[in-house]
């Protein structure tokens, strides 16, 4: 059942401009835990805010950053975090909290008391206020694209601020792993999400739009409401340049509809014919190895270039050409925008090598959707050529997994073996709907040879997959929720064995 942003976000604070962060201001974030929340945190405090946090779920990848930069955490939800002095000027949260619990005590707390409730995307635009916005958006590939941009950026001198919605290393934010980056030059380059309108605090004035498909059913009802979403936002974006990659349906459908933008709108596509005059950038594929992806890179501005990239996949050679585009926008000259390319190191949980043990190659990703699972697993096939590839996928959340389970069915069954961990709930409040199990029948239906388990929680996953993996296989773990943590177990658990 879908429902719209204003229910989802009841009880925010209606949308509006972005505004500077005054100095001290007192922003609490709750939820902040999460990648864009600990964010959202980082960026207050380096704009000259005072920033708390709370996250009854406790520490995650993302606070070790926030905990080096002192900001004060508790690990548990309290309206005390908003009735005692000094009490805060604002709270943020993410929109998955009010969507489950809209009568939160923070959240009720804060409303009683006349303090402002926004959405932690509205923090982060408040810290670019005065900076050249730069917003990556798009069902697929946005954080990889996002922070493969703040990187070329970083190696071109430019000092960018940003925030991605997965861990930038160490190289890119010139301190601890964090999702935030603050710099002192003019681009601020952050991740928009299509949900439930989170997209809508930011202005930019550069907007990249990696792929347009039908996502979180709880709030679309079909491919033309995703399409009418990312649409209406860039319109509102007055006088920006829409660099769309036009290669799928999707992105092609955007930018017709957006065609009478005339030259404020950029297409990109991967393998376009060559006398695709409405193409302004293409990429072609000339090698795919183990190492990475080497391709031609061709529009104004790039010299028809041949650049290696370090990454594989054919989904990264299109997040390879939105980012060169964008550079081209951002006025990176081409000897920058190819040593850029060639020189990212990744992100956080985009396959992401965790290690190797007994001779069992083990990877993390983020891939939740039928088309990103299809991708990686593509992707592994190019970097570990000639292994048996295991699946093992942790659903994220009962809706999305209900309403694809065929999707997901067939997108798995590419794999040597499936294993599905025990659906993380999310922001749902019926998990009824559908099970691991259900999903698991549905893969053994496709590919009935092929080894296919549900074991339930992230711990019984790992340890069931130890037992059957054999020297010689690579493991792919996808999913969000708790899945991050099966990969370090795993590799643990085959040590021990």
């Amino acid at each position: 059942m879908t429902r719209d942003a204003a229910a989802i976000g009841a009880g925010l604070a209606p949308a509006r401009s972005a505004r500077p962060i005054r100095a001290g201001e007192r922003i609490h974030v709750v939820g902040a835990a999460g990648a864009g929340a600990s964010a959202a945190a980082l960026l207050a405090l380096h704009a000259g805010g005072a920033p708390t946090g709370c996250d009854k779920g406790g520490s995650s990848p993302y606070t070790p950053a926030l905990e080096s930069a002192g900001i004060a955490l508790a690990w548990k939800h309290d309206p005390a975090h908003v009735t005692r002095d000094p009490a805060p000027d604002r709270l943020a949260v993410t929109k998955a909290l009010t969507a489950v619990q809209p009568d939160h005590p923070e959240l009720m707390a804060a409303v009683e008391r006349g303090i402002p409730v926004e959405p932690w995307q509205q923090v982060v635009a408040d810290a670019a206020v005065g900076r050249r916005l730069v917003a990556v958006t798009g069902t697929h590939g946005k954080s990889t694209t996002a922070g493969w941009l703040v990187h070329l950026l970083v190696a071109a001198g430019r000092d960018p601020s940003a925030f991605v919605g997965a861990l930038l290393p160490e190289s890119i934010t010139g301190g601890p792993a964090a999702t935030a980056r603050w710099g002192g030059g003019a681009e601020f380059v952050v991740e928009a999400d299509e949900y439930a309108g989170n997209f809508d605090p930011f202005q930019p004035s550069v907007a990249v739009v990696t792929s347009v498909e039908w996502d979180h059913p709880d709030v679309f009802a079909n491919q033309d409401a995703v399409v009418d979403a990312f649409e209406a936002w860039l319109r509102r974006a007055a006088g920006s340049t829409i660099i769309v990659n036009v290669a799928e349906a999707g992105g092609e459908e955007l930018a017709g509809r957006l065609a009478d933008l005339g030259e404020r709108l950029v297409s990109v596509s991967v393998g376009a014919s060559p006398d695709a005059a409405d193409v302004s950038y293409r990429a072609d594929v000339l090698a795919s190895e183990p190492a990475g992806t080497r391709i031609r890179v061709s529009g104004p501005g790039l010299d028809a270039a041949e650049v290696d990239l370090p990454t594989a996949g054919a989904h990264n050679v299109a997040n390879a050409l939105v980012v060169a585009a964008a550079a081209v926008v951002l006025g990176v000259p081409p000897v920058g925008i190819a040593a850029g390319l060639t020189t990212f190191p990744g992100i956080g949980r985009r396959l992401e090598r965790i290690g190797q043990a007994g001779g069992v190659a083990v990877y993390d990703d983020y891939g939740h959707h039928p088309t990103a699972i299809r991708a990686t697993i593509a992707a592994l096939r190019q970097r570990e050529p000639g292994r048996r590839v295991w699946a093992v996928y942790e659903p994220l959340t009962f809706h999305r997994t209900a309403a694809m389970l065929g999707a997901f069915a067939d997108a798995l069954a590419e794999a040597d073996g499936v294993v599905i961990a025990k659906i993380w709930a999310g922001r749902d409040r019926d998990t009824r709907v559908t099970s691991a199990e259900r999903l698991a029948n549905a893969v053994a239906k496709r590919r009935p040879s092929i080894p296919i388990a549900a074991p339930g929680s992230v711990e019984a996953t790992a340890s069931w997959l130890a037992g059957e993996v054999q020297p010689g296989d690579a493991v792919l773990v996808m999913g969000g929720g708790h899945s991050y943590r099966i990969p370090h177990l795993l590799v643990e658990a085959i040590e021990r064995r």
